[in-house]
């Protein structure tokens, strides 16, 4: 017979053979999680749609979580909220792996915000990486209509198509960093539009009417907005005057260096949308070392060195999204 402390200690030893069981079935109790899903009809698919590989992934992570996704047409909305971070949506081919919607603005019917609820693909989270997509709006030239919506910090986005009309790809959010390299954007009206800090690198931006291409809200406490550097910007068959931006809100900063324009541009080039006070707030340059064609008196003239001045690791305040790739 076993006295009754023998007994307490015999029990307290199942106990802790049960709780180790567990936790070998169950690696989740003790704060193991998957870090690859995979969305897809292929081999090895665990998830049919990409918001069910998003909501099966672990909040607040304290690691990158992949999504990996094969090939193929998901026609469905997409929403990163802000407790998944660290999260990196993965596409099998940039031509085949396609995310796809047609919100618009008169189909949402929510009153004059309706814009903001229409996007196919929209990123709350900080710290996502977006890699060989096709993301688009399809609802076609109904107006307001947002394929890309990028509300978080640090999202970079690496070899995506992203298509639509007016409103293609919004970056908002005061002192947010967003990054795109090796893109292909098109739209027709200000199609790269909001208040975020955003570094373009090796895009192609192409318009597919004669319209505007940007119209950035920079806040006036930021320091810098929208910045293309070495794109390449073309137009639609026939599109003609296209300007390269207009501001949204007064203080709008828009830099192009270095970039080939292999399009018809407007006369005029920038546009003051109608408040030629606009003219004294809104910051816009250009930069290029074979020369630019005439610009008005108000847009900036960058010289090398200032042009110099414009580098990932100054506009991004010590944040590498290269790190990212």
């Amino acid at each position: 017979m076993l006295n009754e402390n023998e007994l307490i200690l015999c029990k307290l030893k199942n106990y802790i053979a049960l709780i180790g069981i567990y936790l070998l079935i169950c690696p989740s109790l003790w704060g193991q999680y998957k870090t690859l899903l995979v969305v897809g009809k292929g081999s090895g698919a665990e998830f049919s749609t990409i918001q069910s590989a998003i909501e099966a992934a672990k909040a607040f992570p304290d690691q990158s979580i992949v999504i990996y996704i094969q090939k193929g047409v998901y026609n469905e909305k997409v929403i990163i909220p802000e407790w998944n971070p660290r999260l990196r949506l993965e596409g099998e081919s940039m031509e085949e792996t396609i995310i796809t919607y047609s919100d618009h603005f008169n189909g949402i019917n929510k009153g004059r915000n309706s814009t903001f609820y229409t996007p196919t693909l929209s990123v709350e989270a900080n710290d996502v990486v977006l890699k060989n997509l096709t993301i688009t709006n399809d609802a076609g030239p109904v107006g307001q209509a947002i394929a890309l919506s990028l509300t978080g910090d640090r999202i970079t986005v690496l070899n995506c198509k992203i298509t639509g009309h007016q409103d293609t790809v919004y970056c908002n959010g005061e002192y947010r960093r967003h990054y795109f390299e090796n893109c292909y954007i098109s739209g027709t009206t200000d199609f790269i539009f909001g208040s975020a800090t955003v570094w373009f690198q090796n895009c192609e931006i192409q318009s597919k009417s004669s319209s505007y291409i940007t119209a950035a809200s920079t806040p006036p406490s930021v320091k810098f907005g929208f910045i293309f550097m070495k794109c390449t910007i073309t137009a639609a068959s026939g599109v003609k005057n296209v300007y390269l931006g207009r501001p949204w809100r007064a203080f709008a900063k828009t830099v192009f260096i270095d970039c080939q324009y292999l399009l018809d541009l407007h006369p005029n080039v920038w546009d003051d949308w109608n408040d030629i006070n606009n003219r004294k707030t809104a910051f816009y340059a250009e930069y290029g070392e074979n020369g630019l064609g005439k610009r008005p008196d108000w847009v900036h003239i960058l010289s090398k060195k200032q042009a110099g001045k414009y580098t990932i690791d100054r506009v991004f305040s010590g944040w590498n999204p290269t790190s990212t790739k």
